[in-house]
Order: C-alpha cells, then structure tokens, then sequence
C-alpha cells in the first residue's frame, strides 16, 4: 500500500494538518473494498480528491471512474442521466441511452453534492445500494449493476433529513463510512503553503516571476477566515499574481483581496434577533427624541435673547442654523417612524439599559415638547417683527418662502 506522503504527492495535496492526514488514511484503509463513503466537508474545501483517492488504490482502478455533480443536472433529467432511458420514453428522447450506473458497471461513480438529489431519484438511488439494481426511464426491465459508490455534499445531512429533503435510510447506506475534510480555518499552518504552490503555479502559467508574501501579510492571511475555502484561496493566489506588479505582497496589498469580515456571503437572520433588533431601534428612537428636546431647550433660549434684543444679528443666525437642524431631524424621525413602524414612547416614560439612561428626570413635569406648537409659536413672532412680510420672515426663520405659505396655511394663521 502506497504511503501517505506518496498519495499527497499523486494528488496534488498539500498540508500536513492532522485532521486531513486523518481523512486521507481512512480513504486509503477503505479503497480495497466496496463499502460505500459518504465525504462531508464545506464548498471548496477539496472533496472530489478522496473518490479519486479511494478509486486508485480499489481492484476497480482499471474500470471508469465517473464524477457526477448533481446539483447541476436539472430535476427533470437527472433519472435519464443516471439510469438512462428508451427511446420514446420522452419528448425528445429520439434514442435509448445508457445511463451513468449502466456505463461505469464494475468501476466507480462518485455523487457529488448528493445532497441536491430530488426524492424520487433518492429512491432509485436506495435500490442500487441495496441490490446493485435499476430500472431505464420508460422501461420495465431490471438491470443489474455492479458500481462502488462514493458520495460527497457540503450540507449538514441531520438537518436536510429533519426537513424532509433527504431520506434516513439513504443516508445511512450512504455514510457506512464517512470521511470529513476539514475548512481551511482549521488548517492554518498549511494556508501559506498552499498559497505558495498556487503561486508558483500561476507564475508558470502566466510566464512571470512567483509572487511572495511579507512576514506581516503571511500573517494576515493565515489569520483570514476563508468563507470559500481553499477555492477561495486559490483564486486570490491567481489575482495577485496577474494584477500586482510587485512580486512581494505586503499587507497593504494584500488587503485589497481578502474581502472584509471574512466573508463576502449573505447572512441568514433568525427569528429570534427580532426581540434585539426592536431594541436596538427603540434605542435610535430615544436617541433621536432626546437630541431633539436638547435642541428645542436651546431654541428657547435662543428665543428669549432674542427677544431681549441682544447681538440680534448673531441670535438670529444662530437661531436659523437651529431651526434648519430641527425641520431635519424631524423629517429624519418620521421617516424612521414609517420605515421601521416603532411606537414612538413619550418623554415622560423611563428607560433603563445597562447605562442606566433616566430620560425622566432630566425633564420637567410641566415643559411642553411639541414640536408644532414650538413651530406655530416661531412662526407667530417672526411675521410679527417683520410686519406680516412673508419674503423678510422666511429669511428669518431660515426656510423657503413658499414652506412659510405652507405652514400659514396649515396651521390658519
């Protein structure tokens, strides 16, 4: 039986963590029989090299060894593509053909994402793995054949089987023996060589010097999280390689590949972050509503100088600048109001989180915050000062002469 390090070497398989070493020995105990090998794994993390591992060193190396994806194959043909079909058996079927388990008999078939199979076709698949058998599509002839069956998926089997979309009892003829490739996380002392062998691959390839890392961006890529695993990997190596002109990476360079927070996938939100997002946005909400009383304590303020006659050209830029802000801010809380359909509580009510925020008490009992009367109340003094003139009174209050029209009109001034 050939060594370990020589089945690496044929297969082109780099690192030596121990749990891959794990995987690979038990590829190579299990090859000489015909016990089926369920491989488990996430995307990319190089599952098709243990049927060809298993194959190699099998009494059916001489025979064909067919890889099949799938996920890939439509619903509507996977069985004529399996099992093959006769001819007229469907439109378009103009032919008998022979199916994959009908051309690799004695060989191998390896199922890859075995996961994606629809349930009427898991079940032909249960009988082959029972008793070797099968029928064509649109024929009532069983045949017999004689293929070792090696099945791979990046899927959490448990949970496809609890939702229904996955047989029981074909996962258990599946999985006699299962063998589970570990993520390129969990492998972090071989990330740099890998890294170097896609290089120098790629160099080749490209007929341009190897491109090296840095110490620090060596650094930085073995502490990366590689959603994608070594497919991921493999294509930053490529990426490098042809678009910097540099051929030593440092860290600045570096990561302008390795796309933020590890991974650029979508995340799947669980119904039970609904209770924390509502008090996240319940938390805005005060925020905004405490912001906005600061500002209307300020705006009185600005108010009574103002009326006092004191540094009126200074007040009354101040009191515009003002004005402006708090039109925005409540516009920016109704939108918020609509956009996330939150109650919006009263000032009077108290609300506590770990800083032990009390809105309460920083408030008196008898202060009006209603940001329409504050509005009416501007309005009035303003047109007052400027004798009724609309044109001098927007100017004043820092809107548009035609919002003022607007909001005599609203409020029948």
């Amino acid at each position: 039986m050939e060594s370990l390090q020589v089945i690496k070497q044929r297969f082109g398989i780099i690192g030596n963590d121990v749990h891959l070493n794990r995987a690979i020995e038990k590829a190579i105990r299990v090859a000489p029989t015909d016990i089926s090998v369920l491989v488990t794994g996430e995307s990319g993390v190089g599952k098709e090299s243990i049927p060809k591992i298993i194959h190699h060193l099998s009494h059916r190396k001489h025979a064909k060894y067919i890889a099949v994806n799938c996920g890939a194959i439509p619903e509507g043909t996977i069985d004529s593509e399996l099992f093959g079909h006769e001819k007229g058996s469907f439109t378009g079927a103009t032919a008998a053909r022979s199916g994959y388990f009908e051309v690799a008999d004695g060989g191998t078939i390896f199922l890859d994402e075995v996961g994606e199979l629809p349930l009427t076709t898991q079940v032909r698949l249960l009988r082959v793995l029972e008793n070797g058998e099968f029928i064509k599509v649109g024929s009532s002839q069983v045949q017999k054949t004689n293929v070792r069956i090696v099945a791979a998926t990046n899927l959490k089997m448990h949970e496809a089987i609890s939702k229904g979309k996955f047989r029981e009892d074909l996962y258990y003829r599946l999985s006699t023996i299962e063998i589970n490739l570990p993520p390129l996380r969990e492998r972090r002392e071989d990330i740099h060589l890998l890294f170097r062998k896609f290089a120098s691959d790629f160099a080749q390839k490209y007929k341009m010097p190897t491109v090296r890392l840095t110490d620090d961006a060596v650094k930085i890529l073995e502490n990366y999280g590689f959603p994608g695993n070594i497919r991921q990997l493999r294509n930053i190596a490529e990426q490098i390689s042809v678009v910097e002109e540099n051929r030593v990476i440092s860290t600045q360079s570096l990561m302008q590949y390795l796309p933020s927070k590890g991974t650029n996938l979508p995340s799947v939100i669980k119904g039970e972050n609904s209770k924390s997002d509502f008090n996240s946005e319940r938390e805005i909400m005060y925020k905004i509503l405490f912001d906005m009383r600061n500002d209307i304590n300020d705006l009185k303020k600005l108010t009574l100088d103002l009326m006092k006659g004191d540094n009126v050209d200074k007040l009354q830029e101040e009191n515009k600048k003002l004005i402006q802000k708090i039109y925005k801010e409540e516009k920016d809380t109704l939108d918020f109001k609509e956009e996330n359909s939150v109650e919006v509580v009263r000032f009077n009510d108290k609300y506590n989180d770990e800083n032990d925020y009390e809105f309460a008490e920083t408030i008196d009992a008898d202060e009006s915050l209603s940001i329409q009367d504050k509005e009416i109340e501007l309005i009035k003094k303003s047109l007052e000062r400027n004798n009724g003139k609309r044109k001098l009174a927007a100017k004043e209050l820092g809107i548009s002469e035609r919002t003022l029209y607007r909001k005599i009109k609203q409020y029948d001034l």
